[in-house]
């Protein structure tokens, strides 16, 4: 009688014990690394949250309006700010462990002040400081300053990792210079560049952009900031030193200095996002060569593109189609497997992108 009791209670701790161990299992499985593309108007601003739950903001947009690079702009009406803001906390984010500034122009760096006044920031990442050649880069380097100084700072250099949890992101370019050893499954030498077209820098810092390749399992996210001219095309030619991607932030919003058609065939990206505006960024050039990319499986945008030529990807895949008003955001949550779904704000399509299969399904429904 005892023995058949202790037997019982054995079967079901055994049972509630399996029991347990599926559930850690299928949420183990659910881990999933989160990426949010705000809508700043044809800046940049990228929220990031780890599988372990770690945050990190690449830029932050404009400041308020009148403000974007000359004097110290007042913390209040910031437009951009209050965008992140409001994805950060609807993500359930209290603070922000990582700011990362690509660079210091004013669509990237400007919305900051207004965000670490509503939000706590742990680390700030940057290339140091501006070469003072670069008038814009040089006056949101006066307002951003004071910012990071009141949190640690990091300068970045190209081939340092970043220390998030669960998640490798290692820095490619930072401060005009460029990783020197092929990382991934790069190395190889591009049939492509033949013909690459020689894109002069464009006498800003943009050139100094920090980039950081996300690995995730088998997910890669390249974000370049907007690194353009040759010292984009240097990731690609003669060598590929970065090899192939999951999805590709395009550098420069889309501008012609960022068409680099041997760069899309080296990275071979399956999903291309371009964070443009609704005049800004967008270049015909640049759609055409993603268009003629065969690896591409699709295009999403942050806006619809007015410009002459713009061949714009389905309206189901752009998230914002009006005159600027609304600002939805694009939200990408990809697994360690490799496979990846993407959701439009506007009108909850979603996509899912298989493992490394390019199988994919579309359904609308909410985030």
């Amino acid at each position: 009688m005892i023995s058949s009791k202790i037997r019982g209670i054995a079967m079901r701790l055994g049972a509630t014990f399996l029991a347990i161990i599926l559930l850690i299992g299928s949420v183990a499985a659910a881990r999933s690394l989160e990426i949010y593309f705000i809508d700043v108007e044809g800046g940049q601003s990228t929220l990031m949250i780890t599988p372990a739950g770690e945050s990190m903001l690449i830029d932050a947009g404009y400041g308020p309006r009148g403000a974007r690079g000359g004097g110290n702009p007042p913390l209040q009406n910031g437009r951009d700010a209050g965008r992140i803001l409001q994805v950060a906390r609807a993500a359930g984010l209290e603070r922000l462990d990582y700011v990362l500034v690509t660079h210091f122009h004013p669509d990237h760096a400007g919305g900051l002040p207004e965000v670490a006044a509503n939000m706590p920031i742990g680390t700030f990442i940057d290339y140091g400081e501006p070469l003072g050649i670069d008038r814009m880069a040089t006056n949101m380097f006066r307002i951003y300053e004071p910012v990071r100084l009141t949190a640690r700072h990091v300068v970045a250099h190209a081939g340092d990792r970043i220390p998030l949890k669960g998640l490798d992101a290692q820095i490619v370019s930072a401060d005009g210079k460029l990783i020197t050893r092929p990382i991934g499954n790069g190395g190889e030498t591009e049939s492509a560049c033949r013909d690459v077209e020689m894109h002069p820098e464009d006498g800003t810092e943009n050139y100094r952009s920090i980039g950081v390749m996300f690995r995730y399992g088998a997910f890669r996210f390249l974000d370049v900031g907007d690194l353009s001219g040759m010292t984009l095309t240097h990731l690609a030619c003669p060598t590929n030193l970065l090899g192939s991607v999951s999805v590709y932030l395009t550098a420069h919003h889309g501008e012609y200095d960022s068409n680099v058609p041997a760069l899309f065939a080296a990275l071979r990206p399956r999903v291309v996002i371009m964070n443009n505006g609704i005049t800004r960024g967008g270049s015909p050039y640049v759609f055409k060569s993603l268009a003629a990319e065969k690896s591409i499986e699709d295009l999403w945008q942050l806006h619809f593109s007015t410009n002459k030529g713009a061949a714009n990807t389905d309206e189901a895949r752009i998230a914002n189609v009006d005159d600027g008003t609304s600002a939805y955001a694009i939200k990408l949550t990809a697994f360690a497997d490799g496979s990846f779904r993407i959701a439009n704000e506007r009108n909850g399509f979603i996509k899912e992108y298989g493992r490394g299969d390019r199988r994919k399904t579309s359904q609308p429904g909410a985030r």
